[in-house]
C-alpha cells in the first residue's frame, strides 16, 4: 500500500521506511526515483490540469480540484462509485478559510488537512470521513462556525469536526487538554471516527514535528506514546500504530533509535539467507498440498526489532553471554489465503514440514482479541538452529488487521457498506467493549487530572484477556486484572457484597489475576432482610490488586463514604527501627529478607538469617516450633511434630529452637491450612467461604474430596492478617450446619474417642 501523505521535510528524524508507504526522500527532501522523461518533461503543469479536466469530463466524472486528485484517486480504489461533489466543496470551502495561514514549517496551512486526509483515503475511509477531515481545523482555526459547517455539509460532518475540535486553554487553562480527550472519547463512543481522524492527525504532525521547540516535542511524543498509540491499538490501525511507535521512538531516544536504524540498514545491505528461502520452500510445500496462498516476508519495523534486541539481551546465550540479534529476527513470514478453513491447512503443512516451537502456537482465528485482530501465530525451527515466526491470516483478516475499525466501514451503516447485514455485537466498531468501560468511569471523575492519570493508566496495557462467568456472560478484561475487577464489572453492587471467588472451579483469593480464557464465578454475600441494608462493603486492601479505573473508584468512593464500616484492613507491617511494643527488653531484632521485610522468627545465635515457614505444617504463634539449616543458611521452621520436619532431623539436619518476635507479622499474613468435616449438603462450600471472608482473611485456595458416607472433608489455604483471627476462624467454621469439625493440618490426628481406630 503506497499513502503519499506529505512527505517528511528534510532534518526530520530518519525513522526508516514508512509502514503507510511513504516515498524514499533523497537528500534534497525530494522524492527519489527514476529522472522524469524527455517528451514528459516538455508539457507545463497548466497544459496538463487541462488535459486531466478533459479526459475527466470525457468519462462523465465531475471535475475536482488539482490538489486533491490524489486524494480522489486513492478514495476510488475503496470506493469506486463515490459521490466527489462533497470532497470537491469541503476542499474549496476548507482552502478558503485557512488561506494566508502558516504552519511552523513555513507551509500554507492547507497542507496539513490535505495530507490528514490523504493518510485516510488510503486507509480506506468514507467520503465523510474524509469531506470531515478536511474541515478538520476550520472551527478551531479559523473564522467559521460549527453551525456553518453543519448548515454547509450536514450535521454528521459537524459532529465529526466538533469530536476533534481542541478546547480553548482560555476557558479550561491547564485542564484543556486533559478535557480535550475526554471530549474526544465521549465524541468516539457515539462515531468511532472521530478517533480514527484525531489519529490521522497526530500521524502527520508527527512527522513534521522537528518543526517544534525541544520541549514541545518531547511533551508532544509523550502524550502520543501515552494515549494516541494505545488508543491506535485498541482500534486495531496498525500501520498508522507502528509508524507513530518509530516516531516517538526517534524523537524520546534518539540515539538507540539510531543504533537500531544501523542494525537494520545493515542487515538490509546483506542478502537474506534465512526467511527469503523458507517463504519459497513454503510457497512449494503449500502449492503441492493445494493449499492457495501467498507468502511473503514482512520486515520488523524499528521499534518492534528494538523490543527483539532488548529481549535477546536479557537471555544469556549457550556461552553464558547475552545473544545478539539473529537474522530471522528482523521479520516474519506472513501467509495470506481466502477461507478460514485454509488458515488452519497452511498451519498443518507447517508444523508437518517444519518443527513447531512448543508454547508459541496462539490462535486468533477462533478467538479474536479485542481489537478485532484475526491471526494464526506459529514459530517453526529452521535448518541450522535458526527460529522463524509466521503469521497465518486471510485477506479481510488482514484488512482488518491493517486497518483496524477503518476497515469495516461507516459504523452508521448496517455491515459497514449498504446492502451489507448488520455485524455481531463484538464486531461494532462504534462501541467496542474498552471504550464502553472508559466511558462509564469518566463519569465518576469530573477531576482533569484524576482523569488524566486514570486514563493513561487504563491504557498502559495494550492487551485485553476475556473472561467467562459461570452462567455464560462475557467479560472483556484488561491484563492483569483481578477476580476484584470481575466482581466490580458485574455491577457496583455485586462488587461490594463480593466475599470470594472461583475460577476454574476452584475458590482462590479474590486478589488472583486472571487468565484468557478463565471461567469465574463471583460469590457474594446475600442481601439483607430490609431494602436498605447496605453490603459489608470492600476492604481497603483491595484496592492494591485493583486494575481497572472503575473498580478503583468505586472501592475508593466506598471507603469515603464509610470510613469506619469498612472491613477490617489488614494490619500495617511494624516500623523498621526499633522494638515493637510488648517486646522483652534485650529481645534480638527480627531478621530481614531479601526484600526488606522482617521476618517474624529469630534463630537464637544467628541474628539476620533468613527464616522460611513451612508449607506443610503451616506455624502461627504461638506454636511450639523448631528450625532446621537448610540450603544457603536459612531455616525452615516447622511445628514440633511434623512429619517433613521429623525426617530432616533423621537425616542429620540439627534442630533450632527459635523464638516468635512478638508483633512481627508477614506482609501477607499467616498461611495456615485448615481441614473441615462435614456432612455434605448443598451450599457447604458457599457458606464455609463466607464466613471465612467475613472474618477479613485472604483465601489462597480450596479444595473439596469426594463424599463419603455421606460425609466430606474440605481443605482451605488461607492467609491471617494477625495470629489471633486463627480462633476466631475455626469458631465460625465450626458454627455452620453440618460442620462437626475443624483442625489444622499438617500434624498426624488422633482418631476421636469413641471411634475404636
Amino acid at each position: 500500500m503506497t499513502i503519499d501523505a506529505g512527505r517528511p521535510l528534510t532534518g526530520q528524524p530518519a525513522v526508516g521506511p514508512s509502514p503507510l508507504g511513504q516515498p524514499v526522500i533523497d537528500s534534497h527532501g525530494a522524492p527519489a526515483g527514476p529522472p522524469a522523461r524527455a517528451g514528459r518533461a516538455s508539457f507545463g503543469r497548466a497544459a496538463l490540469g487541462r488535459a486531466g479536466r478533459a479526459a475527466l469530463l470525457a468519462t462523465g466524472r465531475t471535475p475536482v480540484p488539482d490538489a486533491i486528485e490524489p486524494i480522489v484517486e486513492a478514495h476510488r480504489r475503496h470506493h469506486p462509485h463515490a459521490d466527489l461533489t462533497l470532497l470537491s466543496r469541503a476542499y474549496r470551502t476548507a482552502e478558503a478559510s485557512h488561506r494566508g495561514q502558516l504552519r511552523k514549517s513555513g507551509e500554507p496551512f492547507i497542507t496539513h488537512p490535505l495530507a490528514v486526509t490523504m493518510i485516510l483515503a488510503q486507509l480506506g475511509a468514507g467520503t465523510t470521513t474524509l469531506v470531515a477531515s478536511l474541515l478538520h481545523d476550520t472551527v478551531e482555526d479559523t473564522e467559521m462556525t460549527l453551525a456553518q459547517v453543519s448548515a454547509e455539509f450536514g450535521p454528521e460532518v459537524a459532529y465529526l469536526v466538533d469530536g476533534v475540535t481542541k478546547l480553548e486553554k482560555v476557558d479550561f487553562g491547564a485542564a484543556a487538554e486533559a478535557e480535550t480527550f475526554r471530549k474526544m472519547l465521549v465524541a468516539t463512543g457515539d462515531d468511532v471516527r472521530v478517533m480514527v481522524i484525531k489519529l490521522a492527525d497526530r500521524l502527520h504532525n508527527m512527522r513534521t514535528i522537528r518543526h517544534m521547540k525541544p520541549a514541545s516535542r518531547i511533551r508532544i511524543a509523550k502524550v502520543t506514546r501515552d494515549v494516541l498509540i494505545p488508543l491506535a491499538e485498541r482500534l486495531g490501525i496498525q500501520v498508522l500504530k507502528v509508524e507513530l511507535e518509530d516516531i516517538v521512538f526517534a524523537t524520546l531516544h534518539p540515539e538507540e533509535h539510531a543504533r537500531t536504524r544501523a542494525l537494520v540498514a545493515a542487515h538490509e545491505a546483506e542478502p537474506d539467507t534465512v526467511l527469503q528461502p523458507f517463504a519459497q520452500a513454503l510457497t512449494r510445500q503449500l502449492a503441492e498440498s493445494g493449499v492457495a496462498a501467498s507468502v511473503t516476508v514482512r520486515a520488523r519495523h524499528c521499534v518492534s526489532v528494538h523490543r527483539f534486541l532488548l529481549k535477546r539481551a536479557a537471555a544469556a546465550g549457550p556461552d553464558g553471554r547475552p545473544q545478539g540479534l539473529r537474522p530471522a529476527d528482523f521479520g516474519r513470514l506472513l501467509v495470506t489465503v481466502e477461507e478460514n478453513a485454509d488458515c488452519y491447512a497452511v498451519l498443518g503443512e507447517l508444523h508437518t514440514c517444519w518443527t513447531p516451537l512448543p508454547g508459541e502456537f496462539k490462535d486468533f482465528v477462533a478467538a479474536p482479541k479485542f481489537n478485532l485482530y484475526q491471526s494464526l501465530h506459529t514459530a517453526v525451527t529452521l535448518a541450522g538452529g535458526e527460529v522463524a515466526e509466521v503469521l497465518v491470516r486471510t485477506r479481510q483478516m488482514h484488512r482488518v488487521a491493517e486497518f483496524g475499525v477503518v476497515a469495516l466501514g461507516d459504523p452508521l451503516v448496517p455491515g459497514g457498506q449498504p446492502g451489507e447485514p448488520e455485524r455481531a455485537d463484538g464486531a461494532d466498531p462504534a462501541r467496542p467493549g474498552w471504550l464502553r468501560r472508559l466511558l462509564e468511569w469518566q463519569q465518576e471523575t469530573p477531576d482533569p487530572d484524576t482523569f488524566w492519570s486514570a486514563l493513561t493508566a487504563d491504557l498502559s496495557d495494550d492487551r485485553e484477556i476475556t473472561a467467562v462467568t459461570e452462567d455464560g456472560l462475557t467479560l472483556q478484561l484488561p491484563a492483569g486484572a483481578s477476580c476484584v475487577d470481575a466482581a466490580y464489572l458485574l455491577g457496583e453492587e455485586t462488587g461490594h457484597r463480593c466475599l470470594g471467588a472461583r475460577v476454574n472451579g476452584r475458590l482462590v483469593a479474590l486478589s488472583t489475576v486472571l487468565g484468557d480464557g478463565d471461567v469465574v464465578a463471583v460469590l457474594t454475600e446475600q442481601a439483607g432482610p430490609g431494602p436498605g441494608a447496605e453490603p459489608s462493603g470492600p476492604a481497603p486492601g483491595w484496592l492494591e490488586c485493583t486494575r481497572t479505573p472503575a473498580a478503583r473508584l468505586a472501592i475508593e468512593r466506598w471507603l469515603a463514604e464509610h470510613p469506619a464500616g469498612a472491613r477490617e484492613p489488614a494490619p500495617e507491617p511494624a516500623p523498621a527501627a526499633g522494638p515493637p511494643p510488648g517486646r522483652p527488653p534485650g529481645f534480638p531484632p527480627a531478621p530481614v529478607t531479601a526484600r526488606g521485610e522482617r521476618s517474624p522468627v529469630a534463630v537464637p545465635g544467628r541474628p539476620g538469617a533468613p527464616v522460611r515457614l513451612a508449607r506443610c505444617c503451616t506455624p502461627v504463634p504461638p506454636d511450639v516450633v523448631v528450625g532446621y539449616e537448610i540450603r544457603g543458611g536459612a531455616f525452615a521452621v516447622h511445628r514440633v511434630g511434623c512429619p517433613a520436619g521429623e525426617r530432616l532431623r533423621e537425616a542429620g539436619r540439627s534442630p533450632v529452637v527459635p523464638d516468635w518476635v512478638p508483633g512481627v507479622c508477614p506482609p501477607c499474613g499467616f498461611r495456615v491450612t485448615l481441614e473441615a468435616q462435614a456432612l455434605n449438603r448443598p451450599r457447604l462450600l458457599a457458606d464455609l467461604t463466607a464466613v471465612m471472608s467475613a472474618e477479613g482473611i485472604g483465601i489462597v485456595s480450596a479444595a473439596v474430596e469426594p463424599p463419603q458416607d455421606l460425609q466430606v472433608r474440605h481443605t482451605y489455604t488461607i492467609e491471617l492478617p494477625t495470629p489471633g483471627t486463627l480462633p476466631l476462624v475455626m469458631r465460625a467454621m465450626l458454627r455452620v450446619s453440618g460442620v462437626y469439625d475443624v483442625y489444622r493440618a499438617g500434624l498426624p490426628r488422633l482418631p476421636p474417642a469413641g471411634r475404636g481406630e
